[in-house]
């Protein structure tokens, strides 16, 4: 018995090494996967099944199982976004590369709104929630049910008791802590909750590494919401640890609310593989045209969209880029867009938390920081709390606020969704925004390795070695 269980490890090692060097998407990788499959089958073969492949498979599939009816539905949906389509080159001059990468365009008559921190969030969506007539899209990465998540809750209740269609999705590694209790009361009153179910399919049975990490509400095709915050009362400020926690979201209105619209819609069919009856024709914003898009970034796409999106708009940069994220764990050719655009003279400052959630991401991006040095680039530590947001403002018009992190989980493994807005004053109302969060942070010494302890240098070059899962 043990024989033939230690003879099937060895072979699974050998097919699973076969199919690293043949898929794998970098040559280190794939040596190390293969070496380890065969060395080390007792451990690394559990650990392929989970954390071995970067491309989520079976959406293209389940798509064609109701190919006329998608078809058909899309349809529309492009029909009635052209009449607010915004030429190529007159607003974003990398947006055509961008449309070819996600399929979305830039739409005209749209406003978007910023709002920075937990209460301005909540209190702007739970306000759009309680005006809906038709239906409520509401996807979070993360539920908790505490005093935000029963706030949430109540008043999705009194909207499906209404009459008011809800739907509620959410991801299970996210919301792994959501009470059973918490579902069954929104379905009670009448809403349909769903978790992404990441695992669908027998090729995606094991990778629990992928996850649905967007956070979007829509309300009755109208009014849309995105941005970094999860349903959660640490999002309020509420947790000691954490307070006070600085995180953005962004309230869209216009054109761009369907495109957002339509990526719920397509996460819920996965899901559910129901099919929304949705309202499609925009309604476009009373005194304002805005120019937005939503980027959806998705690890079923065959190129790695949300990395070359990034590339994208570094490289396109003339005087400045500014951006904040919790987590810096870049990849090698944003390395790169970062160092060029800081050598031809960019403006580049780089925000990210002074205090961690989590010490093996915190620490691995020192040593990204430290490949950087000597370019000119600027490093903030924020100090007041935990800074969460993921924004980037782009020259003078240019700005995104989204749920991606600026790491390779976010770049290759997660479902992330970006609302790019090309508008002088909102990239105004962003820059106002972030200097305020540069105020509160410190800048970073440029040597800042070299001057700490040898065990904490051995601590940072350990966790970037987990860099492609963080």
């Amino acid at each position: 018995m043990i024989a033939s269980i230690v003879t099937a490890f060895y072979v699974a090692g050998i097919l699973a090494a076969v199919h690293a060097v043949m898929t794998t998407r970098t040559a280190p990788g794939a040596v190390a996967w293969s070496v380890s499959l065969v060395s080390m089958p007792f451990l690394a073969v559990p650990a392929y099944l989970v954390f071995g492949r970067n491309k989520f498979e079976g959406m293209v599939e389940i798509y064609e199982d109701r190919k006329d009816e998608i078809d058909a539905t899309f349809d529309e949906f492009e029909r009635h976004q052209e009449p607010w389509i915004v030429p190529a080159n007159t607003s974003y001059e990398e947006a055509e590369a961008i449309r070819n990468l996600v399929a979305t365009r830039v739409t005209r008559g749209n406003r978007a709104e910023l709002l920075i921190n937990g209460e301005a969030t909540f209190d702007s969506i739970l306000e759009g929630v309680a005006k809906a007539q038709d239906y409520v899209l509401f996807q979070f990465y993360m539920f908790h049910d505490d005093g935000l998540g029963r706030r949430v809750q109540q008043a999705l209740i009194e909207r499906a008791k209404a009459g008011v269609r809800v739907y509620v999705l959410y991801d299970e590694i996210g919301s792994s802590g959501l009470p059973a209790r918490y579902v069954n009361e929104l379905r009670a009153a009448g809403a349909e909750v769903s978790s992404f179910k990441p695992t669908q399919g027998s090729r995606n049975r094991f990778q629990l590494n992928f996850r649905n990490h967007r956070k979007m509400v829509v309300v009755d095709g109208v009014t849309g919401w995105v941005g970094g915050h999860n349903v959660g009362d640490e999002y309020l400020g509420l947790d000691p640890k954490l307070s006070p926690f600085r995180d953005t979201h962004v309230r869209l209105e216009g054109p761009v609310v369907t495109q957002l619209q339509a990526v719920i819609l397509a996460d819920w069919y996965w899901a559910t593989r129901e099919l929304l009856a949705l309202t499609w024709k925009p309604t476009a914003a009373e005194g304002s045209d805005q120019h937005a898009m939503i980027l959806p970034f998705s690890p079923s796409n065959h190129m790695e969209v949300a990395g070359l999106f990034f590339v994208s708009a570094l490289n396109a940069a003339k005087e400045r880029i500014w951006l904040s994220a919790p987590y810096f764990v870049p990849d090698e050719a944003v390395m790169k867009a970062l160092a060029l655009a800081a050598l031809r003279g960019v403006d580049v400052r780089i925000i990210t938390t002074g205090k961690p959630d989590s010490w093996m991401v915190y620490l691995a991006a020192f040593h990204f920081i430290d490949k950087l040095k000597g370019l000119g680039i600027k490093f903030y530590s924020y100090e007041p709390g935990f800074l969460h947001e993921k924004v980037m403002l782009i020259d003078d018009s240019i700005a995104t606020v989204g749920t991606p992190n600026f790491d390779n989980r976010s770049f290759r493994l997660n479902f992330e969704v970006t609302a790019l807005i090309a508008d002088e004053a909102f990239a105004r109302e962003m820059e106002e925004m972030l200097e305020r969060d540069f105020a509160h942070a410190v800048l970073m010494d440029e040597d800042v390795m070299s001057k700490r302890s040898i065990w904490w240098r051995l601590g940072v070059s350990l966790s970037r070695l987990a860099a492609p899962v963080l």
